[in-house]
């Protein structure tokens, strides 16, 4: 059995296959009482002489930073562990100032002068603010305060609409296991063209896949969060029957290779070559299995095994949606199964404004430099009908978001459309007619698959024009009208 987990390369980094993740803390953390911040740099630093030197954690979980902080201070400069974490700011503005502020936070509670890298997560892609706090964390990088950039929970649309913007990304970090498979999909299709690369937490599903599940009754009652959101996950996937199955299958594949179910489900995700890395819960102080986690190098799934595993994969349903949906559009499987409340929370980009004279009209404009030139609103709302104006991927002002890229112009243009109905009342369920007009016939393809994403399961009526040249560096154009129920 190999002695230290398997090491990859990681935009210049040497890092473990698995990584320590600190999530937990929080959960340790829950009562009000934090950890003590050396005793916990104790525990990850038998992790680290283990060969577990490789940290995740974000600025949510608990004092997780403060730790590894106490930790890396341990280390002379340039043979420390190493320390991943994530920015996870509440949709808004993100200036130059607030972003720095952010990354400066990540430096001071984790004593480095550098962050290895740092992941943002953003709740909602109709705010577009989103690719600011990217600009500037890649101009950061630039002054050597950020190693490299990563995201987490990005869908295939959106990671690819960053990379097409000039963001230099090295790694996103979602949710992939035998339960939720979503990654291998349109995800992974994206890093094989770009090099990024995934970390998949949620490999173990709360620790429901396990060798003590095996032909254990479905629980009545999950007392910790983590168990409790995976359970959503069995739940959507065709329930306690459907994972059970799975779970079979997992266990005669341990069986023969003499390890353990959870063995099995972390070596199918590291098999896959998209992944740079699995994350394994580190809860300091109790329950460390490095020794079994190291089990996991010491075998590969063979054509036989992935044919029993895809056999068993036949009687479940696949997730629905992209990776990081689940936060985003129900059905919402977080700990806490809704967060409705938390996205109506979240400030709209566009504001309505009634129109002076006739009140039965609301209008938004997206402050684009056209709309007072040419005189016209980005939306406007008429009772219950909302007519959008043509939209390009013009973001602020005036930048054009993704030259030449027609898919990612179109996935930045239903985000701004959907925010600017989401304005005046409406939701993208609403919508009933969409028309898209292309520089370019050819880029039909791109530009459908980007607009069956949101409107996959809605299917609103739709035309698709060639329209030949539009102004700019535009390759679509789109209008939309929706009908508020």
């Amino acid at each position: 059995m190999p002695i230290t987990p398997e090491r990859t390369t990681l935009a210049g980094l040497d890092i473990s296959r698995l990584l320590c993740g600190l999530w937990q803390v929080a959960d340790l953390e829950k009562g009000g009482e934090t950890l003590d911040p050396e005793r916990g740099a104790d525990a990850l630093q038998a992790y680290a002489k283990a060969g577990f030197d490789t940290f995740d954690m974000a600025d949510h979980y608990g004092s997780a930073e403060i730790i590894t902080g106490r930790l890396l201070a341990r280390y002379p400069t340039g043979k420390r562990p190493l320390a991943f974490t994530k920015w996870c700011p509440e949709p808004g503005p993100m200036t130059a100032d607030v972003v720095r502020k952010g990354v400066q936070e990540r430096l001071d509670r984790l004593r480095v002068d550098r962050v290895d890298l740092l992941q943002f997560h953003w709740w909602s892609f109709e705010h577009p603010a989103w690719l600011d706090a990217l600009h500037e964390m890649a101009r950061l990088r630039q002054e050597g305060l950020i190693g490299a950039i990563g995201v987490t929970n990005f869908d295939a649309a959106h990671l690819a609409l960053a990379l097409a913007d000039g963001i230099p990304l090295a790694s996103n970090q979602v949710s992939f296991s035998l339960i939720d498979r979503r990654a291998a999909g349109a995800l992974s299709e994206v890093c094989s063209r770009s090099g990024v690369r995934l970390f998949a937490y949620g490999t173990l599903c709360g620790g429901f896949l396990a060798d003590k599940w095996l032909g254990a009754p479905e629980p009545t009652s999950i007392p910790d969060w983590s168990r409790s959101k995976y359970k959503r996950f069995i739940d959507a996937a065709g329930g306690w029957g459907a994972f059970r199955g799975l779970l079979a299958a997992a266990g005669e594949i341990a069986s023969k290779h003499k390890v353990s179910i959870s063995n099995v489900a972390t070596r199918w995700v590291l098999q896959h070559q998209a992944i740079a890395a699995a994350i394994i819960g580190a809860r300091l102080g109790e329950s460390e299995h490095r020794d079994d986690n190291l089990k996991v190098f010491s075998f590969a799934l063979d054509e036989e095994d992935k044919a029993r595993l895809e056999a068993a994969f036949a009687g479940t349903q696949p997730i629905p949606g992209d990776c990081g949906d689940e936060y985003r559009r129900p059905p919402y499987l977080t700990a806490s199964g809704d967060l409705s409340h938390h996205l109506d929370a979240l400030p709209s980009i566009y504001v309505a404004e009634p129109v002076p004279g006739r009140p039965e009209r609301t209008r938004v404009s997206s402050g684009s430099i056209w709309e007072p030139i040419a005189g016209f609103s980005r939306a406007v709302r008429v009772k219950d009908t909302i007519r959008v104006s043509g939209t390009t991927a013009t973001h602020g002002a005036d930048r054009c978001v993704a030259p030449g890229d027609a898919g990612a112009q179109t996935t930045y243009i239903l985000d701004k459309i959907l925010a600017s109905i989401a304005a005046l009342g409406g939701r993208a369920e609403d919508v009933v007619r969409t028309r898209i007009y292309l520089r370019d016939a050819s880029q039909w393809e791109p530009a459908s698959q980007a607009h069956g994403r949101f409107f996959g399961e809605i299917k609103p009526a739709n035309t698709m024009i060639a329209a030949g040249d539009l102004i700019g560096d535009y390759e679509v154009e789109i209008e939309a009208e929706a009908v508020v129920g």
